[in-house]
């Protein structure tokens, strides 16, 4: 059962990471084709760092959450690379990238503050580009709590049944399985 939650979670990211990549499309095709009479950066075409950010790690998950559900579900067995302890890793990776990119365009404070980004979204709620902004946050920290739910879940299995190093689909038959030192196929 936990192993289709944790499909079923993968399958969310994906989706998830979609979105945000198309929204960071829309962000940046929109700073970098602004025209002369628009109020945002007196129009002054421009591109958002964080908004890069997170467009690289969407794109990093698209890879990512399907080869793992995928290993998840086949029961694939490849070493190292499908592993609890990889899959724990990979994780972890991807906590941060989410985390530090919802985290610095959630950032909010007064103007003239040069760290600070977009500012309160919600005062301008009536304008497409706000509306744009506000969905990517949504979901960028949607993003983010998947990750840390799969983080927190593969965890808890793989300290639960001492495997880190066993398979990440945690359905092995150890008489039916390559994956150890020696083939376990003929034991008793």
């Amino acid at each position: 059962m936990i192993h289709t939650i944790r499909v079923l979670l993968y399958c969310l990211l994906f989706l998830f990471s979609i979105i945000v990549m198309a929204l960071c499309a829309v962000r940046i095709h929109y700073t970098t084709h602004l025209s002369r009479d628009d109020p945002l950066n007196y129009g002054i075409q421009f591109y958002d760092t964080v908004v890069v950010e997170l467009l690289v790690t969407s794109i990093l998950t698209l890879f990512w959450a399907p080869f793992i559900a995928r290993t998840i579900h086949s029961r694939l067995e490849h070493r190292f690379i499908n592993s609890f302890i990889a899959e724990l890793i990979g994780l972890f990776v991807f906590f941060f990238l989410w985390v530090v990119g919802a985290g610095i365009a959630t950032h909010t404070g007064n103007p003239p503050d040069i760290n600070t980004h977009w500012g309160n979204l919600s005062s301008c709620w009536g304008f497409s580009e706000c509306r744009v902004l506000t969905a990517m946050l949504a979901f960028a920290w949607l993003s983010w709590v998947l990750v840390f739910a799969l983080f927190v879940t593969s965890l808890l299995f793989a300290i639960a049944n001492k495997a880190f190093r066993d398979p990440m689909h945690g359905r092995w038959d150890r008489r039916a399985t390559q994956y150890g030192d020696t083939p376990m196929r003929n034991l008793p």
